[in-house]
């Protein structure tokens, strides 16, 4: 299911010149984020989202053939592709290497929209008391960054200026980011996140990725005006880290 937000934009003209409000009737088409679980009984998700979500957060379209790999160490290949912008979004495990487990895996990839596949033909978990061997393929999406941009704190002279007690100015903008498709410009200040006034650089970067994967909503100012700015946030690739 796909909700529909209308979005109201307040524009607030500082320096004690009054306010103006102007309301902008924009649809915001919000992915439902209720977790969906596949049926195939070897697939485990370990991003339990519907497509929809899914697709919202990709950087480009699910392919026709996902690329497949032949996998050498899983927590190796997992940190690399991390670095990447890759999220593991699940696995599917059988019990032999043979030529229906590859199939079903491959099958498998396309109905999830895999961008790519790993494969582990030998592969033992230590999450498992099981040590027996097993065909392992691990499915990846690329998802588009966090957030896209850079930000640095307001200096001194700044927050008098605007009147604030913290915030972020915008730097330069990555293209095809959640930041760019906001309509984000270098220069922007943000103070705001969900109605949360930003003390400084470090909280709006844990803010960030505190609502990684979700919509939120900036309150800016650009030229003297305020206004508010939706942004659907990219994922947070996880890292296996080593024991």
């Amino acid at each position: 299911m796909i909700r529909t937000i209308f979005l109201l934009v307040t524009l607030g003209v500082l320096g004690g010149c009054g306010s103006v409000t102007t309301r902008i009737d924009q649809p915001v088409d919000v992915p439902d984020p209720t977790p969906v679980v596949t049926r195939d009984s070897h697939y485990e998700a370990s991003f339990e989202r519907s497509a929809e979500y899914i697709d919202a957060l990709r950087t480009a379209p699910a392919p026709a053939q996902p690329l497949v790999m032949e996998g050498k160490n899983e927590r190796g290949d997992q940190r690399e592709l991390a670095s990447k912008g890759f999220v593991r979004i699940g696995n599917a495990r059988y019990a032999a290497d043979d030529e229906d487990s590859d199939r079903d895996a491959m099958e498998l990839g396309k109905k999830i929209g895999a961008d790519q596949i790993w494969l582990y033909r030998h592969h033992v978990a230590d999450d498992r008391e099981d040590t027996a061997e097993q065909f392992l393929a691990a499915y990846y999406v690329r998802f588009k960054l966090l957030f896209g941009a850079t930000f640095r704190n307001l200096t001194a002279k700044e927050r008098d200026a605007l009147e604030l007690q913290g915030g972020v100015q915008i730097g330069s903008v990555v293209g095809k980011t959640p930041a760019s498709e906001a309509n984000l410009l270098a220069g922007d200040y943000v103070i705001a996140v969900n109605g949360i006034p930003i003390v400084d650089r470090g909280q709006f970067q844990e803010l960030l990725k505190k609502e990684a994967g979700n919509s939120v909503t900036l309150k800016i100012i650009r030229n003297q005006q305020r206004s508010d700015r939706m942004v659907r946030l990219g994922a947070m690739p996880q890292v296996i880290k080593d024991p």
